[in-house]
Formats: structure tokens, C-alpha cells, sequence
């Protein structure tokens, strides 16, 4: 958790300021959030996340806590049937292995930035990782802890790729209340990534231009 603090700083789940009252009743975003955010636990050290499979699971262990877990409309992300939106976290790559059933895995597309390793089975999407070392986010991996059956992981921070959902499926007309709702759920809603991590990429291409020492 450290290293990602350090590279990114905290998050922020204060839910903006309120406008015009809109109607979110029937609004699903996530499985996860739909209900409520589910706090973290500063004391979580990591756990294992599993595949979908009745048996066979893939197994991930992640030796660490995850940070800027959040909510995103993309469609590389991988979401679980019925979600317009996916869940997803951030930890160091050192702290993840795969401690069952490899065999199963397989990466979803060789030429995606980030290497989208999947069951071949199941399709969950156990983690992600960039390979290329210019990459801003070159030392972490993506991880869904919706897939873990134990608590205490980082809490959804934000919602990221909001407009995105709409390449999904999602109507058009339908995303004024699903910002609401991501709204209600003290998830601020993005068209890109968080500030933080905005600036992060923005630091890293500016140092690498020679603009940053």
C-alpha cells in the first residue's frame, strides 16, 4: 500500500455537492457497490481472488492491500453478466502470483497496454498486468477483488470511463442517473481516470519528455 500511496496519494470517497434531485431508483451499477460501498480495512494484507468455475478455480494470491479500487464503464475491463460497469483495483505486481490452475489462463488481447490475463473457462478475468516498461502504471497490476470471498479490501473510490458505459450498451438517456447514482454512492464519476491518477500518467510522460527531472 505504501508504494501506491506514494506513487499516487490517497483517494477521495466525499460525495460532491448535491444539484437538482434526479430519480435513481432501478439504477444498477455494480454488484459490489449496488448496496452500498463496503469500507476497507486498514489491517488487510491481502487474500486470494478465484475464478467463476464450479471447480478447477484459478487462484490468485495478492500478498498486499489494493488501492484505487473503483468503478469502470470500459469495455476491456471485465464485468460480471448483467453489470454495466466492472470493479477493479490496483496492487504492486510483486504481490501476485497465480497458486492454482495456471494452465487455465490465458491473455485476452496480446496487444492491449494491459496484458488482461483470463480463465479460459469461466472468462473472470483473474489480473492484469503491463509489460511495457514505458508504461506509467509499469509495475502494477490490475485485480477484480469481487472475487474474493474475503473482507477487508480497499473500498471503490470512484467511478472512472463513466461515458464509456454507453459503448457497452448503455443508453445515452440513461446516463444522468447513473452519474446520480454513482453520485449517491459517494463514487465521483469521471470521463477518464481520478485526478491522481491522471496526473500520475501526466508526470510520467512530462519526466519522460526530458519537462520533469
Amino acid at each position: 500500500m505504501g508504494f501506491l500511496s506514494n506513487l499516487f496519494g490517497g483517494g477521495n470517497n466525499t460525495p460532491a455537492a448535491s444539484g437538482p434531485h434526479i430519480d435513481t431508483s432501478g439504477i444498477k451499477i455494480h454488484p459490489s457497490v449496488d448496496n452500498g460501498v463496503r469500507p476497507g480495512s486498514d489491517s488487510f494484507t491481502g487474500g486470494t481472488i478465484q475464478c467463476n468455475c464450479a471447480t478447477d478455480k484459478v487462484e490468485v494470491t495478492i500478498g498486499a492491500q489494493t488501492a484505487h479500487n473503483h468503478i469502470c464503464g470500459c469495455t476491456k475491463c471485465w464485468k460480471p453478466e448483467g453489470a454495466d460497469f466492472s470493479q477493479i483495483a490496483v496492487v504492486g505486481r510483486d504481490h501476485v502470483s497465480v497458486t492454482a490452475h495456471p494452465e487455465k489462463l490465458h491473455i485476452v488481447d496480446e496487444s492491449a497496454a494491459i496484458q488482461r490475463h483470463a480463465c479460459k473457462t469461466c472468462g473472470a478475468h483473474m489480473y492484469g498486468r503491463i509489460e511495457s516498461t514505458d508504461h506509467p502504471f509499469h509495475g502494477l497490476d490490475f485485480v477484480h477483488t469481487e472475487l474474493s470471498d474475503q473482507s477487508g479490501w480497499s473500498s471503490a473510490e470512484f467511478a472512472a470511463f463513466v461515458s464509456s458505459a454507453i459503448e457497452g450498451g448503455v443508453s445515452p438517456d440513461k446516463m444522468d442517473k447513473v452519474r446520480a447514482r454513482l453520485k449517491e454512492l459517494g463514487l465521483e464519476p469521471y470521463d477518464a481516470l481520478s485526478p491522481p491518477l491522471m496526473d500520475a500518467i501526466a508526470t510520467a510522460t512530462a519526466k519522460a519528455k526530458g519537462v520533469l527531472a
